[in-house]
């Protein structure tokens, strides 16, 4: 059985492999989502990328989600910071919801150590670069294994 995961990017996400590598690292977000596209056929997942730079079409993608993804996958970018509307969103949907940070946000400028988005999901993995979107897939693949065991 394929399960639906959506795996959704905010702001700036798109400049990955040119913005601040020595932060973000150099792979793109199209080589991340190719990678981990493959690596979630072969776990039972398929996982469909999206990215904008547009607070309202991460909320439209998030509700979206209801009723058709079993998990989402959320790398909020700024709006981790500053969006109740993403947080809001995240609380309706009721599959298994992951927070990404690439950087560890606790490490950075003190404005970046409030999240809106994490008392809406499940975990939260931050400071792994950009290997963490991979690791994800086997997370996601294993918590929704575990969840299907328990019901």
């Amino acid at each position: 059985m394929t399960r639906k995961i959506f795996v959704l990017n905010g702001p700036n996400l798109n400049l990955l492999g040119t913005r601040e590598p020595e932060i973000y690292g150099s792979k793109t977000l199209e080589s991340i989502s190719s990678e981990c596209r493959a690596l979630g056929v072969k776990k039972g997942l398929d996982l469909e990328f999206r990215q904008s730079n547009h607070e309202g079409d991460l909320v439209d993608w998030i509700q979206e989600a209801i009723g058709v993804a079993d998990g989402i996958v959320i790398n909020a970018g700024a709006y981790t910071h500053t969006s109740v509307a993403i947080h809001d969103a995240l609380r309706s949907f009721d599959g298994y919801k992951i927070e990404l940070h690439i950087s560890n946000p606790h490490l950075r400028e003190p404005f970046r150590h409030v999240s809106y988005v994490s008392s809406a999901v499940d975990s939260i993995v931050a400071g792994l670069g950009v290997d963490a979107y991979e690791l994800l897939v086997d997370i996601l693949a294993d918590a929704l294994d575990g969840q299907a065991r328990k019901n």
